[in-house]
């Protein structure tokens, strides 16, 4: 699971163990193993993947390279608006991973952020057994498999404990679990009100914004999100924000446990070498 994603990816990730009529109980729950696959799967490290991500705006359209290490992910800029790097961007690219190569603080601040997120959403996972009452809404069939959907709904019994959890306290949605791998393969939320952070000083997200999640077995029983789209406004502090994006992920390959970043940007920098001397070499007559 990429670490970029796990903050947002665990914040709406509604699973419950308290309920009534209909509700999911948790105690052996399929959407409670999921959940607790989940956890474990966020603390993996001996499973890193390289992958293209594809990031689209209304304003930017990128596509990179993405390469898991012990050290942090690296990332290597591919293309701008659907069309290749020009030469000189190229350039300025490969410099910018030399230049990173030689500075180890700067992954490591790097690093260190990444940790600091995951760790924040991963107190926001423990505490969602109380945030949610559960609906079975049965089974379906999905591109894996059958899967069991789930619609949800915040309980009225919740008290966010803080910021990262007030967000639930607004959001109904439904979710889809791979019955066979017990694997949570897609998540939409909604926000039905508005929700203030700080009483509202901090900041506030707007009512109507949404968020959709896909995870897929990528190979090997390995899952990683594969789409992510999000629409929201919202401010912090007193500047608007509008969080418009889509994210694709694809090409996964794995890497070895405990690749470095340098080993990483180093095999990046290998292939591009390759590739030019590819695209100068004459062609066979």
């Amino acid at each position: 699971m990429p670490v970029r994603f796990l903050a947002i990816l665990i914040l709406f990730f509604p699973l419950t163990t308290a309920g009534q009529g209909g509700a999911v109980r948790g105690d052996d729950s399929l959407v409670k193993r999921a959940l607790e696959n989940e956890i474990r799967a966020a603390g993996d490290t001996q499973h890193p993947m390289r992958y293209r991500l594809r990031k689209s705006s209304p304003r930017l359209i990128s596509t990179k390279e993405i390469l898991e290490t012990k050290d942090g992910a690296v990332a290597r800029l591919l293309s701008v608006n659907d069309a290749p790097l020009s030469a000189a961007d190229e350039q300025k690219e490969q410099a910018r991973l030399a230049a990173l190569l030689n500075d180890p603080a700067r992954q490591r601040h790097r690093k260190q952020a990444e940790d600091d997120d995951s760790a924040r959403a991963l107190k926001v996972l423990r505490s969602l057994p109380t945030a949610f009452v559960y609906h079975d809404e049965g089974s379906d069939e999905g591109a894996g498999g059958e899967v069991e959907k789930f619609a949800f709904t915040p309980d009225p019994k919740f008290n966010a404990p803080n910021l990262e959890t007030q967000i639930l306290t607004q959001m109904t949605g439904e979710i889809w679990i791979d019955k066979a791998q017990e694997r949570v393969v897609r998540l939409e939320g909604h926000l039905q009100q508005d929700v203030d952070f700080g009483w509202g000083i901090l900041g506030q997200l707007n009512k109507g914004g949404w968020i959709l999640i896909e995870q897929s077995d990528v190979g090997d029983h390995q899952w990683h999100v594969v789409h992510f789209k999000m629409k929201m406004t919202g401010r912090v502090i007193f500047k608007t924000k509008v969080f418009d994006t889509t994210e694709d992920e694809s090409q996964f390959a794995s890497v070895p446990a405990g690749t470095s970043y340098k080993q990483a940007i180093q095999m990046m920098q290998a292939e591009e070498v390759n590739s030019e001397r590819g695209a100068n070499a004459p062609a066979n007559r």
